[in-house]
């Protein structure tokens, strides 16, 4: 195998393209170097510094959640406590009025019936003294009537016998 023209010429041609490149490459080599050092590693140290302060302040904020729900489920329980005896109240308050009513309507049944006993009283005793006024009334009715209707010389005592 015997060299090719052209092949030399290419290889020289790829050499001085190399040669020529490495100036590049190196100035992209310590571009990357320059790039590491002054821009990564500051944005990775401000990335963790943010990171850790937005998980600090999310567990802040946690803490902070868990405590307005503690100090919410305190605050409804004494909402709730308040409200049974609110109602504990009223019940008894209503149970009061109910037994003073019952006592009212007691009394004022034993005032009515004391009213009812005192009047039948008075009504018997208008009607003891009505026949007792009738009786007497009646005897001397009757001895009237025994007088007007008997002749002159009959008394009441002959006829009785």
């Amino acid at each position: 195998m015997r060299p090719n023209p052209y092949m030399n010429q290419i290889l020289n041609k790829l050499g001085e393209l190399v040669l020529g490149s490495v100036p590049t490459i190196v100035l992209f080599i310590l571009m990357v170097i320059a790039y590491g050092m002054l821009v990564r590693r500051p944005l990775a140290r401000v990335l963790a510094e943010r990171r850790a302060r937005t998980s600090g302040a999310m567990e802040q904020a946690k803490g902070a959640i868990a405590a307005a729900e503690a100090e919410t489920n305190m605050y409804e329980e004494k909402l709730r406590k308040a409200k049974a005896d609110l109602y504990e109240a009223r019940e008894r308050r209503v149970k009061q009025w109910a037994e003073e009513r019952e006592r009212a309507l007691d009394e004022v049944r034993k005032a009515s019936q004391e009213r009812v006993a005192s009047a039948r009283q008075g009504i018997e005793q208008a009607v003891a003294q009505a026949k007792l006024q009738i009786e007497g009334t009646s005897a001397e009715l009757s001895s009237r009537i025994l007088t007007a209707v008997l002749p002159a010389g009959v008394t009441a005592a002959e006829v009785a016998q």
